[in-house]
């Protein structure tokens, strides 16, 4: 029998069989993915063959291969990786520019690990409605950095009554991963956008000015009008996983585009004569931020650094 992964709650597995039911489902104690360390062998988002017991459970026994998937560095052991979503569209990265900030990092560490994987993402600039005049301001200059880069920019609040109807052309009888910090309004988002859901929210810490976790497993949940919405827990750093420094230059769309006019083949942007992508920096045609980004991953083979916040 086979279905679709559309909960995981870490020791559980709910897998909508393609007979139309949910079937609870583990897998077994040596069951491992081929070539990768992971946390979760099993994501959410994959096409799976399953074999039902005498319980009215079910042991996970395969996975179809992945055409796609969104992974990261797990927070917990660094030589291992956590996949957050498998066989997905597209991603919807919410984030805040305030009430919680997300840093530059954090969104090019996730667009670059969606570059890897081909994964199109949409920026969703949520809280627009609680912006003071200064942090719009901020808003606009990001969402013209990104817009200039190439991807598709949102300015959006989750509380307004018009949400579903601006998302639905986006999303409809697609598959969409929504991803974030915690605290930036993905579940009130996902509530606008299928009234009745009732899924849990917090307020942000005005101590800290940080999320709190509410949503604790992923889930696939239903869109009215076709198509699935991915749920998961905030995150709150993105460490890359399984790249080579050669490689991190392609997942930047417009450092790749410099990097052709850089006079040796192999360089890696940081110190070499002749280097295009230095000068586009020198001259602002490409961000500081985004190099630095770019510099911050070339450092993540460095073990030590693995856990910061990024």
């Amino acid at each position: 029998m086979n279905g679709l992964v559309i909960k995981n709650t870490g020791s559980w597995y709910t897998v909508r069989t393609d007979e139309g039911g949910n079937v609870e489902c583990k897998i077994k104690g040596n069951f491992r993915l081929k070539g990768i360390r992971s946390t979760n062998p099993v994501a959410v988002g994959d096409r799976v063959a399953i074999v039902r017991n005498v319980e009215g459970t079910a042991f996970i026994t395969d996975i179809e291969d992945r055409r796609n998937y969104i992974i990261r560095k797990s927070s917990n052991l660094s030589k291992q990786s956590h996949i957050i979503a498998a066989n997905v569209d597209q991603a919807f990265l919410v984030v805040t520019v305030n009430y919680p900030q997300t840093s530059t990092t954090f969104i090019d560490r996730f667009l670059a690990s969606a570059e890897a994987y081909r994964v199109p993402v949409v920026l969703l600039f949520n809280k627009t409605d609680i912006l003071p005049p200064e942090d719009l301001e901020y808003q606009e200059m990001m969402i013209h950095l990104y817009e200039t880069i190439g991807y598709k920019c949102l300015a959006v609040s989750a509380l307004d009554e018009n949400i579903a109807a601006t998302l639905q052309p986006l999303l409809k009888d697609k598959i969409t991963l929504f991803s974030g910090n915690s605290g930036v309004g993905k579940s009130t988002l996902l509530n606008s956008l299928m009234p009745g859901l009732n899924l849990r929210t917090a307020e942000i810490s005005e101590a800290h000015n940080t999320g709190m976790h509410t949503t604790t497993f992923s889930e696939m949940l239903p869109l009215p009008y076709g198509g699935w919405a991915i749920d998961t827990p905030g995150i709150k750093g993105f460490g890359t996983f399984d790249m080579e420094p050669e490689e991190i230059c392609g997942y930047f769309k417009e450092i790749f585009e410099f990097s052709k006019g850089c006079r040796f083949r192999n360089c890696t942007h940081t110190h070499e004569p002749g280097c295009a992508v230095r000068k586009a920096v020198e001259d602002h045609y490409i961000s500081e931020s985004r190099y630095n980004s770019y510099l911050s991953m070339l450092e993540d083979k460095d073990e030590s650094k693995y856990r910061q916040a990024y």
